[in-house]
């Protein structure tokens, strides 16, 4: 049996930009992806504390760098500069190694900096 885990969160991410005109997805600075090892195209959960909408979508690299955090496409619609952001990846885990997995956790402040240490909780 395969039980499904978080796998990474980037948590409090500031969108710095929306362009409707995309075919969809949302870009996130490389130094971001690979802190929490989200890659190019995973699948994301995204949750938009500012507004209460909640949207699925991909990954797609920004600069490194950059701290861009930016919807693209229809997601564009569900948010805007300045909202916070939860950007979540689940992974298919065994249940035998279930109790074991720990997701990888950043915490990001209002420029999208890391406010603390990546946290494997």
């Amino acid at each position: 049996m395969q039980v499904i885990m978080l796998k990474s969160k980037l948590h409090m991410a500031t969108v710095t930009s929306a362009e409707a005109d995309y075919e969809g997805s949302l870009g996130i600075d490389q130094e971001l992806m690979d802190a929490v090892k989200i890659l190019p195209y995973e699948k994301l959960l995204v949750s938009n504390r500012s507004n209460t909408h909640r949207f699925e979508t991909y990954a797609i690299p920004a600069p490194r760098n950059s701290r861009t955090i930016c919807l693209n496409g229809p997601a564009a619609r569900l948010g805007a500069a300045g909202d916070r952001l939860v950007i979540m990846c689940f992974a298919h885990v065994p249940a035998e190694e279930a109790r074991r997995h720990r997701p990888l956790i950043l915490v990001l402040d209002e420029q999208n900096r890391p406010t603390g240490p990546l946290k494997q909780v």
